[in-house]
Order: C-alpha cells, then sequence, then structure tokens
C-alpha cells in the first residue's frame, strides 16, 4: 500500500515546511518508493511536484510561504510508475475550486465505476477514479465527497486540498494518523509521525 501525508500550518508559523514534507516523505517511503508527489497551494493555483523516484531522492520544493500541503509515496498496483500522469497527487477543476487528491489503498470497482459512468482517461490506476467521481458532481464539498466515499469498493484513506487551502481527509479502513498540535496539523499513515512534533 502507498503512504499518504500532509501538513496544515496555522497562520505562516512554521518555520520550514519543505523540511517537514521532505521528512514526513522519507518517513513513508516504507510504504512505497515507486514515486513521490506533492501538492499545494499557491497564490489560488493549485501546484503539482510528483516523479517516479523515492521520497529519498525527491524535493518537495515548497515555498516557505506555503500553509498547507498533501504527499503521496507510491507502492505500484496498477499504472506504469515510469508514467507520471499515472503517479499521485493529481489536480482536477470542479466549479467552486480546483483541487488536489492522494489515495492509500486498492479499489476493486473502479472499471465498473469508469463504465457506469463513461468516465474515460489515460490514467491507468484504480486510485483515479476518485477523481473522476468529485469532477462528475463538479463540485467539492462534503456531499460530492460522500458520493465518491460511498460508490467506490475497497480499501482506502484520501487526502484532499484545495486552492483556498481547505483540507479534508476521507478515511475508509486503511489507517490514518491525525496530530493537532499547536502551530499546525499532520497527518499520516501509521508509523509515519515521529517529525510531527518536532518543528
Amino acid at each position: 500500500m502507498c503512504g499518504i501525508y500532509g501538513v496544515l500550518s496555522y497562520k505562516d508559523k512554521l518555520k520550514d515546511m519543505n523540511e517537514l514534507v521532505d521528512l514526513l516523505g522519507m518517513e513513508s517511503a516504507e510504504r512505497g518508493t515507486d514515486a513521490t508527489g506533492v501538492a499545494y497551494s499557491i497564490l489560488g493555483n493549485m501546484k503539482i511536484n510528483k516523479s517516479a523516484v523515492s521520497a529519498y531522492k525527491f524535493n518537495p520544493n515548497i515555498p516557505k510561504f506555503v500553509n498547507a500541503v498533501i504527499g503521496h509515496t507510491r507502492h505500484s498496483t496498477q499504472g506504469d510508475k515510469s508514467k507520471n500522469y499515472n503517479n499521485h497527487p493529481w489536480s482536477e477543476k470542479v466549479k467552486n475550486c480546483q483541487f488536489a487528491l492522494a489515495h492509500n489503498g486498492v479499489l476493486f470497482n473502479d472499471k465498473e465505476l469508469q463504465k457506469k459512468y463513461n468516465f474515460k482517461s489515460k490514467i491507468e490506476t484504480d486510485s483515479f477514479v476518485a477523481v473522476q467521481l468529485l469532477k462528475y458532481k463538479n463540485a467539492l464539498n462534503f456531499k460530492s465527497i460522500k458520493f465518491m466515499a460511498e460508490s467506490i469498493e475497497g480499501s482506502f484513506s484520501f487526502n484532499i486540498l484545495d486552492n483556498h487551502n481547505n483540507l479534508y481527509l476521507v478515511k475508509g479502513d486503511s489507517q490514518y494518523h491525525l496530530f493537532i498540535l499547536k502551530k499546525r496539523v499532520c497527518m499520516c499513515s501509521p508509523r509515519q509521525n515521529r517529525y510531527c512534533g518536532k518543528h
């Protein structure tokens, strides 16, 4: 299974977002070394940085004034990692925002959902159907996220970040840790928590 992680900083209080995201990525590498990616919003636009390398070789390259980041380390189960469009996170636009999504787990009914809703994409992963379901509803809100989570079958946790720095955590049966600290919130898959409290 993959690793997902992220940080939400309160009012620019975090001294070095890049360093913390880099450390969380390296902790997540035990859950996947095929690819690494991050997403963040800058001046209202979602930015995605991802590559088919392990977190040990990946530079998240987060600007200092960014307040929220989600990240993903990939253990490939479906879709060629050398085709970067298969790697997480992905970005999409809906009527109320632009968002990025990353997934941990394995979905079993992605092909059925793509056929049912006539979804087309060159992206080969099971995970991408979650993005397609949100796009189908043309909104990012609790109602569309509920629709997505109740439509899919399998194991999952998602982190979703929009261009207004709203962070959504969706947990199925995959484990997830959430740390609420004085200056930030950290989220991660199990056993990746040693760096959340040190910055």
